[in-house]
């Protein structure tokens, strides 16, 4: 069964965010912990991301705001961990904020796995022409969510189906064939 670990971003994901929603509904879904989700460092939440995928070899891997950016970090740096594809969904970028700063500077090169960036217009954590930017140098496909804010709670996604639906996009393009939720079960 192929997993699909889910990486919040600062401060975690409670409920009723997406992740939260996802992670409750979708028996293949884990969220992926971290033990600071207010004061995050790059090396242990790489740490733990790492130990996940290790757990779950072939995962899709899921990620918010700073999540995103941790996936970025680990298949650029990691290219060794065995990941099917990637779904970033509002990247956020390390200098709108101290408590980000760490996770600087943002990759610029490919991830190696079937990508998606999910960007908002007015998210105020990342331009969206920053976002497009990123995704081209990473090779991924933008999804452009027209004027979303950061895709969360405070922009009025709590469950939001369409992610579902754009990891098993992503899963069809990495070979999971046409119905790549019959994997899932």
């Amino acid at each position: 069964m192929i997993k699909t670990l889910i990486l919040p971003g600062l401060d975690g994901s409670p409920a009723p965010h997406w992740q939260h929603w996802w992670a409750a509904r979708d028996p293949a879904a884990l969220m992926v912990e971290q033990a600071d989700w207010s004061f995050p460092t790059p090396e242990a939440w790489e740490a733990e991301a790492a130990r996940a995928i290790l757990s779950h070899p072939g995962a899709v891997l899921v990620g918010h705001s700073l999540g995103a950016v941790l996936i970025a970090r680990l298949l650029t740096r990691w290219p060794q961990l065995k990941v099917s594809a990637a779904l970033l969904v509002a990247p956020a970028d390390p200098g709108t904020s101290r408590r980000l700063e760490r996770f600087g500077p943002l990759p610029r090169q490919s991830l190696g796995v079937p990508a998606t960036v999910v960007a908002s217009r007015n998210d105020p954590w990342m331009p969206f022409s920053q976002a497009e930017a990123l995704a081209s140098q990473w090779q991924a496909d933008v999804v452009d969510l027209g004027f979303a804010g950061h895709v969360n709670v405070a922009s009025g996604f709590g469950p939001w189906p369409g992610a579902l639906s754009l990891r098993d996009a992503l899963l069809a393009r990495a070979g999971y064939g046409d119905d790549p939720q019959s994997r899932l079960a």
